[in-house]
Formats: C-alpha cells, sequence, structure tokens
C-alpha cells in the first residue's frame, strides 16, 4: 500500500507542474499572438481612409505586459538566469549551489512582494479604467499576479531541490523538461 502511495506521489507533481506550465505558456503565446494581431491591425489600419481603433495599441501594450510576467514562473524552473549560468563554470560545487540557493529565494522573496503589490492593485484599482478599451484597470493587473505567484512556488521548489541534489552537471535549458519534473519524477 505504501509503494502504491508513493508511485502516485511521483505520478500527481510532474503532471501539475506540466499542467501549470502548460497554461502558462498558452496564455504567453496567445498574448504574444494577440501582439502580433494587433500590430498588424495597426498598420493595415494606417492605410484605410477611415479612423483607426485606438484600443488595439492598448491592447498590444496590455498584451506585451502579461506575456512577460506570465513565462517568468517558466523562466525560473528553465534555469534561466544568466548569471547563475555564469557562476555553473566555478569549481566548487559547494559555492555553486549555495549562490543558486540564494538566488532563487531572493527571487521567490521578491515575486511575493510583487505579487501582494498586484494584489493590493487588483483591490484598490477597480474604479480606474483604461483609456481607450474602458478595461477596468484591476484585471489588468489580474495575470501579473499569477505569474508572481508561480515564479514564488517555482523558485521556492528549485531552491529546495538545489539544497536537497545540489546543481546538475549540464543544464538541459533548450527543452521543457523542467528540473522540478525531474527532482518530482526520481
Amino acid at each position: 500500500m505504501a509503494e502504491n502511495d508513493a508511485d502516485t506521489r511521483r505520478g500527481f507533481w510532474p503532471r501539475l507542474v506540466r499542467a501549470a506550465t502548460a497554461v502558462e505558456l498558452g496564455l504567453a503565446a496567445a498574448a504574444a499572438a494577440t501582439i502580433f494581431v494587433l500590430v498588424l491591425l495597426q498598420a493595415f489600419q494606417r492605410y484605410l481612409p477611415v479612423d483607426g481603433w485606438s484600443w488595439t495599441g492598448e491592447l498590444a501594450r496590455f498584451s506585451l505586459v502579461w506575456l512577460t510576467f506570465v513565462a517568468a514562473g517558466v523562466l525560473v524552473t528553465r534555469d534561466g538566469h544568466i548569471a547563475l549560468q555564469v557562476v555553473d563554470t566555478i569549481r566548487r560545487p559547494l559555492l555553486v549551489r549555495t549562490v543558486h540557493v540564494i538566488a532563487n529565494v531572493v527571487l521567490m522573496v521578491i515575486a511575493l512582494l510583487f505579487a501582494r503589490e498586484c494584489l493590493a492593485l487588483i483591490s484598490g484599482s477597480g474604479v480606474i479604467k483604461s483609456p481607450a478599451m474602458r478595461m477596468p484597470m484591476s484585471w489588468h493587473y489580474i495575470l501579473p499576479f499569477i505569474g508572481f505567484v508561480s515564479t514564488a512556488i517555482r523558485a521556492g521548489a528549485v531552491a529546495w531541490i538545489v539544497i536537497r541534489r545540489g546543481v546538475a552537471e549540464s543544464h538541459d535549458t533548450d527543452s521543457l523538461a523542467l528540473n522540478v519534473n525531474r527532482e518530482v519524477q526520481s
């Protein structure tokens, strides 16, 4: 019975992480596609004899913000820190491990602070509306909040994995096989 429980846990967490990653990447892809379509639409509108739609530029700008923050958590688990990859060349494993843990803990704390501020903006800016679309600005801060929470959770998980397992010899940053997935599967 205990073996089945362990197998279930090993299977649940990787699926949860993959599902969260798929949702975040799907939202980021939708934001990127929105930016692409709206910028093309704006370029096309310049050649029409009618007035353009001002909301297209506003939505494209909002989509850029959403894309940036929604994808941040995925980048954390893909080991996308440029500075950390430079540190990885140091020959002292304990120093490399320490730098990775400190960097991810600092990132987790900062992401939590930003998430707290997003909550304050969500609750406090409901009456303010965007100029062109008239969208409540509280809606604008929902996706950054989700991105910051995801970044905090993933940074904490990566810090814990590095504490327990150390830093992997080779980093597979080009694939979506996340370090968190590898930890949970083993």
